[in-house]
């Protein structure tokens, strides 16, 4: 027969709940325009208080590289070229809601700002049918822009 002892248990010292760090649009945003976004994106989460209509905001993933069988299902799957990034659902001012097409800061001065036809397309679209649309070079341009249409000034 074996004889089983067990010690005092160890004590326990309460630990302090771990700090989530909070992650600064500054940190993100970089020379793409894929960091510019996520950017965007991070300070859309830290001023969802001061501006709730923003948890509605969401990325529309259509560009990007893709292997050929990806890009034919996306196809299939109803993806349309030069539809913008970034898509705010929320009206006011006789407009439905709030497009922005992301471009890096290089773009800006190319031919038509760097938009493609597609995207020149979309963009006259979505103002002829009521919506508000517009081009960001930065993540702060595009702050700045859903500020003043949140605001009621676009």
């Amino acid at each position: 027969m074996y004889a089983m002892t067990w010690g005092n248990p160890p004590k326990l010292e309460p630990t302090k709940p771990k700090q989530s760090k909070v992650i600064r649009p500054e940190d993100l945003a970089g020379d793409s325009e894929s960091s510019q976004q996520k950017a965007l994106f991070a300070w859309a989460a830290l001023s969802v208080g001061r501006y709730p209509q923003l948890e509605w905001l969401y990325h529309t993933p259509n560009g990007g590289l893709r292997d050929m069988r990806t890009a034919v299902n996306l196809k299939a799957e109803g993806v349309r070229s030069g539809v913008p990034d970034v898509f705010l659902p929320w009206g006011h001012n006789f407009r439905y809601g709030c497009y922005i097409e992301m471009k890096i800061d290089k773009y800006r001065n190319h031919k038509n700002g760097g938009l493609s036809d597609d995207q020149i397309k979309w963009r006259d679209y979505l103002f002829s049918a009521g919506y508000y649309s517009a081009v960001c070079y930065s993540w702060t341009e595009a702050r700045d822009t859903l500020i003043a249409y949140l605001e009621g000034k676009l």
